[in-house]
């Protein structure tokens, strides 16, 4: 509770508690028991419940959580993969009778959702594992979250990012937050509209077809023209956790943005991060403000009953109480990186108000007030999500399990018990009741939402909007408390003189967080003193003064600027320097000159528009030259990566993998061919010598489903209307065009895909895993892909033979779009969806890490807990 580690990383769940000696065995939900007294009675005196709605409220706790999905990507996307669930999957599931003669409810739609793309089911497993309509359901759903079309998230986890209000063109930062799922939200609100814009200023071109119907309507290129088109607003997401960095980094590069970054600090001391000095005043340095920032912050996350069972055991009201302080620093740092004007976001899968109202009016406090600071009413979004107000009194339990109703109670039992105040107790947790301004505060504006109002986990959201600039008070300054031991007869007569506040410790002193546990927990306690005693510095509004704070005390392990580390041999090797003091290691981002030969070469063979940008590509090796992969990035992601380098910045991931290095078969040919997830950015700037265009559906099927088909004789005759077209074009990698002609409603959806031509043979590069999802997704066709070089397990000797000879003249004959060879990611396909492994690196052979030259490098295998928290 309050380690480190957790700062900016892992949410609510059974960590939080005590920790048992190993796994439990294993035992069915039904067979969980489900009390815990301290808990009963907390909640029971705690929350303003009548009777029924108090029984309602435990009766939906102790009931298993629904699952919950939401259809991920660009909206018309998603809205056509939603279809399929409608038109293929849920008439078949309500024909289903169970045992008992009644109909099986297929998903229902989230009725707050935008768009109806958010679903719930909460159909037995029983069923689901008995009747067949319901596993070509499951093989759906599975296949789709591999891709990254579905996104597995808990009901109440996706609110918060609904609060947020982002426009086109906005900064945002997510400063807790892994796995991912509210950060794809953002990333997929960043970009809102790009496909229709950058469609239609290809139109004004000439390079592109007409717009469907319904988005004609919704363009407006006013709302984010700087960039034809294109998103240049930004999402940074932020987690403590290097480990688990990773698995966020593994859930967002799905989504192929080159407007995401990755970083890995602890969010209670998050850095001042640089841009390019002002050409007007160039002696003064500018430093990046937020639009949005979400504060989902650690937490002890009770609200998960109905998931992480284990908390029945192991909630201990401890749990709370030392994540308060913590989760006030976080919540007063990101007001302190916003811009005047706006939001963030606070939110917690915990029902307790020390981790919610209390932290808002402890953060408010510290930054200035409620001139400085506001609380938005939000009970006119999202109408049809059921919530409670946020409470303006309430209680708080000790670890010892009494509760107290007001801090001047805590008062009066120091008083008669020789100044010893109750375990992990601090004035800022209870209810104002002087005659400040946060004394009233609009609590009643926050939003509670609780597992029995619309069969959900339980979550608290607060939005708060930035008035004014402020400098936050110190920790030592913010309603400061009486040090243990104090003698009796000195607090008596303090408290007679009105004095009592002048003797009570800080909040966030050792005290507080230290004490409880150190016979017990000596470990936590060495961590906490290392990172919340009281000689922790004070991180201060000015950027510049933030950044040297934030590195040089409270990071001092950071990595040291380019000019003092080994400068290897510009072989374009990888480079083998031993990691950072921490472990943790991460090749730096260089960026191309647009003249470096390599990108000349680019854009000669793919014919590329001079329109595009070319100042964004970049490597990730000290070398600064391309090895295996060029990376794409938008504008404000190259400033902030150039900027800062060398400045202790902890970037994990940034940019969108454009061209991987391809054997290839003459020296006209280039060697770098188009990556899938690149597609999207410079498709329309290719030139037409390197287009094949297709709108029949049986020859994209016969594309998906036969890897490496030949050009011997006429076997080009086959492939249809592009046959020719494929003889003829050169060799290399080329844009396949999909676009339908309309005579099939479920084929309509425009797509780019890079293909491949050698001298004898055609292939669409894309893994294993992206095709077998397309045929079911367009064609609901579940037969295995056929891989032409290997035509049964008698000639597999003889084929891979001939594939050696042919090597010399063609790219490595398995070699997909993603570096992955023809057998890769075949486990994901039969796995339930909740043992879906996150696999950082699931686009490469094996799923083994690229070289050391490639960001998605590091060596991180899957992160090492399990993920918690409503996510």
């Amino acid at each position: 509770m309050g380690r480190k580690k957790f700062r900016g990383g892992r949410k609510g769940g059974p960590n939080h508690g005590p920790r048992s000696d190993g796994p439990a065995p294993f035992q069915s939900y039904s067979e969980i028991v489900k009390k815990n007294v301290n808990m009963e009675k907390f909640y029971d005196s705690a929350l303003p419940f009548d009777d029924d709605e108090r029984l309602q409220f435990w009766e939906a706790l102790k009931r298993e959580l629904p699952n919950s999905f939401r259809f991920c990507g660009s909206k018309g996307h998603a809205l056509a993969v939603k279809r399929l669930l409608e038109t293929r999957y849920a008439p078949d599931i309500v024909k289903i009778e169970r045992y008992d003669g009644e109909p099986v409810q297929a998903p229902q739609p989230v009725p707050w959702y935008p768009d109806q793309l958010a679903y719930s089911m909460n159909t037995p497993k029983h069923v689901i594992r008995k009747f067949p309509p319901f596993a070509a359901f499951q093989k759906f759903l599975v296949s789709e979250t591999s891709v990254g079309n579905i996104s597995r998230q808990e009901v109440v986890s996706m609110i918060p990012p609904l609060l947020m209000d982002i426009d086109p063109g906005m900064t945002v930062l997510d400063m807790c937050a892994a796995p991912g799922s509210k950060a794809a939200q953002l990333l997929e609100m960043v970009h809102a509209g790009e496909e229709a814009r950058v469609r239609k200023v290809m139109q004004s071109f000439g390079e592109a077809g007409p717009l469907p119907a319904t988005d004609e309507e919704d363009v407006d290129l006013a709302v984010d023209s700087g960039d034809d088109g294109r998103a240049t607003g930004l999402l940074i997401a932020n987690d403590a956790d290097y480990k688990r960095s990773h698995m966020l980094v593994h859930q967002l590069k799905r989504l192929s943005s080159p407007n995401l970054l990755v970083t890995n600090h602890d969010a209670t001391l998050y850095p001042a991060i640089r841009l390019p000095r002002d050409p007007a005043r160039p002696e003064k340095g500018q430093y990046l403000r937020f639009d949005r920032i979400l504060a989902d912050v650690p937490c002890s996350g009770d609200g998960t009953l109905r998931k992480n069972v284990n908390l029945w055991k192991d909630w201990q009201p401890g749990n709370a109480l030392g994540l308060h302080v913590t989760q006030v620093r976080i919540l007063v740092r990101a007001l302190q990186m916003l811009k005047v004007g706006g939001k963030v976001v606070y939110s917690t899968c915990s029902m307790n108000p020390v981790e919610n109202e209390a932290v808002i009016v402890s953060a408010i406090e510290r930054c200035g007030g409620p001139d400085k600071i506001g609380i938005i009413d939000c009970q006119d979004r999202l109408p049809l999500l059921k919530r409670t107000p946020g409470m303006l009194q309430w209680q708080i339990m000790d670890k010892s399990g009494r509760i107290w109703g007001s801090w001047e109670e805590v008062q009066q039992y120091a008083l008669t018990n020789g100044g010893q105040m109750p375990g992990k107790l601090s004035e800022t947790m209870f209810p104002r009741t002087d005659s400040s301004d946060c004394s009233a505060l609009p609590l009643d504006r926050c939003m509670r939402v609780y597992a029995h109002q619309q069969d959900t986990g339980g979550f608290f959201i607060a939005v708060l909007e930035k008035n004014e600039e402020f400098k936050a008070k110190p920790e030592s300054q913010s309603r400061p408390r009486a040090p243990n031991g104090i003698k009796k007869e000195e607090l008596e007569a303090k408290v007679k003189l009105g004095e009592e506040k002048d003797l009570l410790p800080t909040a966030g002193s050792k005290r507080t967080l230290d004490d409880d546990d150190a016979e017990t927990k000596p470990e936590i306690k060495k961590q906490r003193t290392d990172s919340l005693s009281s000689e922790r510095p004070e991180i201060k509004l000015e950027p510049d003064i933030e950044t040297e704070q934030a590195t040089s005390k409270a990071e001092p392990e950071e990595t040291k600027p380019e000019e003092t580390r080994p400068i290897p041999n510009n072989t374009g090797q990888a480079d083998r320097r031993a990691k950072a003091p921490d472990g943790n290691y991460e090749e730096p981002f260089k960026y191309l000159l647009p003249d470096h030969h390599v990108i000349q070469d680019i854009v000669r063979f793919y014919k590329v528009s001079p329109r595009f940008p070319s100042n964004r590509f970049m490597v990730r090796n000290a070398t600064g030259e391309p090895a295996k992969a060029i990376y794409y990035t938008s504008s404000l992601v190259r400033d902030i990566l150039t900027e800062n380098e060398g400045r202790g910045v902890k970037f994990v991931h940034g940019g969108v993998k454009m061209f991987m290095k391809q054997d290839a078969p003459s020296a006209e040919v280039c060697r770098w061919r188009i990556q899938s997830e690149g597609m999207p950015m410079i498709e329309g700037y290719v030139g037409p010598e390197r287009v094949v265009r297709l709108t029949n559906k049986a020859t994209f099927r016969t594309l998906l489903r036969e890897m490496f088909p030949k050009f011997v004789g006429d076997d080009w005759k086959k492939l249809g209307e592009i046959g020719e077209r494929a003889r003829q074009i050169g060799m290399g990698c080329c844009l396949l065009v999909v676009e339908p002609d309309g005579a099939d409603p479920g084929f309509a959806e425009r797509m780019v895909l890079p293909l491949w031509k050698s001298f004898h043979s055609l292939n669409l590069m894309l893994p294993k895993e992206d095709r077998s999802a397309m045929l079911l997704r367009l064609f609901n066709d579940t037969s295995p892909v056929i891989n032409q070089t290997l035509k049964g397990a008698a000639a597999q000797k003889q084929a891979e033979a001939a594939e050696a000879a042919e090597a010399e003249s063609e790219p490595a004959a398995t070699a997909t779009a993603d570096g992955a060879d023809e057998g890769e990611v075949q486990a994901t396909q039969d796995v339930p969806m909740e043992d879906l492994a996150a696999s950082e690196h699931a686009d490469e052979p094996g799923g083994a890490p690229e070289a050391p030259d490639e960001a998605d490098s590091g060596g991180v295998e899957e992160a090492a807990e399990p993920v918690k928290g409503a996510d």
